[in-house]
């Protein structure tokens, strides 16, 4: 299981939705179909909404609010590997450019015996609705749609 927040905004009439890239040598070369919203994984008996809070200030650098009133409950979803994500949408504005990243250890290069850090999330950004399907993982483009119903 895993829980996430999928921050929205408007500009002017159009809604964008932020997105993480996830760092590391695997997703270096990747950028359709590899975004995500900022998430991760938590134990069962956890609050979802804590961890997903969690997870937000460990990918962004940035304290989130700690009022859980403004928050949207979207649907789970269900992606391709099993796991389940739950995901709260919630308005608000960040700078991409103030986001820091926790960082993760892994052998690298493979079978080298060298470890190596890498950032969780290396890029970050607002996109449109239509851009923003084109980025996300494809198993989370149900989270997009859930919060076109919800507005």
């Amino acid at each position: 299981m895993s829980a996430g927040i999928l921050l929205y905004r408007y500009r002017g009439h159009t809604l964008q939705v932020f997105l993480v890239h996830p760092g590391g040598p695997f997703w270096a070369r990747k950028d359709a179909g590899a975004w995500s919203i900022p998430k991760g994984e938590y134990d069962t008996g956890e609050d979802p909404l804590a961890a997903a809070l969690r997870e937000w200030e460990e990918e962004t650098g940035i304290p989130p609010e700690a009022s859980k009133q403004a928050f949207i409950a979207l649907d789970p979803i269900k992606q391709k590997g099993g796991k389940t994500v739950y995901a709260w949408a919630r308005e608000g504005d960040i700078d991409p450019a103030e986001v820091r990243s926790n960082t993760f250890e892994m052998e690298w290069p493979p079978r080298s015996g060298k470890k190596a850090s890498f950032p969780e999330v290396d890029k970050c950004g607002w996109f449109n609705i239509p851009e923003a399907r084109q980025k996300i993982l494809e198993g989370q483009l149900p989270l997009i749609d859930a919060l076109l119903k919800k507005l």
